[in-house]
């Protein structure tokens, strides 16, 4: 038997199974976000690993308005090591809802897009928490690639609030000395 109808058949019993968007409450966000305050460059501190980021190190993200009402998604990153030539993933952004900015859709690779939400951005601190109906995704972001252990924490339980597993979310070293140490991917 060949083995792709098999892997196939896999894949769309585990979609089945996956717990569905619709199955959660919906995710609260902000009533309104300022671009002002959204736009920049934001280093991701923490995120759920799945494929695209795990493993990378330094990651860090800017969203720079165009003019053609959207917005670049650039994604920069290392894979494993500080020492390893820096990745731009170019990607371009939307909002789905102007004029709160709460919710976004992003496309790195056409025609995939990806959608996620604005759970909390407090602009004093620099912190901001992104994620998705499914809770399958989430991203703990700020202003400076360093963060107090308390600020973390306190990030974690708006996501826990939010129906958010904590304990899956890893943190994203940004500096070599992290690498490896517990609690980093």
């Amino acid at each position: 038997m060949h083995p792709l109808p098999l892997l196939l058949l896999v894949a769309l019993l585990s979609a089945c199974a996956a717990r569905s968007p619709g199955d959660l409450p919906p995710l609260k966000r902000p009533e309104r976000v300022a671009l002002s305050d959204f736009v920049g460059t934001w280093y991701v501190i923490a995120n759920i690993p799945y494929f695209a980021e795990r493993g990378r190190v330094g990651s860090r993200v800017e969203y720079r308005p165009r003019g053609d009402g959207r917005f670049d998604d650039l994604y920069y990153s290392r894979k494993g090591d500080f020492a390893a030539p820096e990745r731009l993933l170019k990607g371009v952004a939307w909002p789905l809802d102007p004029p709160t900015y709460t919710r976004w859709r992003s496309r790195f690779y056409w025609p995939f897009t990806f959608d996620f939400e604005v759970l909390y951005l407090d602009p004093q601190t620099g912190h901001l928490l992104l994620g998705h109906a499914s809770r399958e995704y989430a991203w703990v972001m700020a202003r400076s690639p360093d963060m107090s252990e308390q600020d973390y924490q306190a990030l974690l339980a708006r996501l826990a609030a939010q129906g958010y597993d904590p304990s899956r979310l890893k943190r994203v070293p940004q500096r070599p000395e992290q690498i490896g140490q517990p609690g980093f991917q």
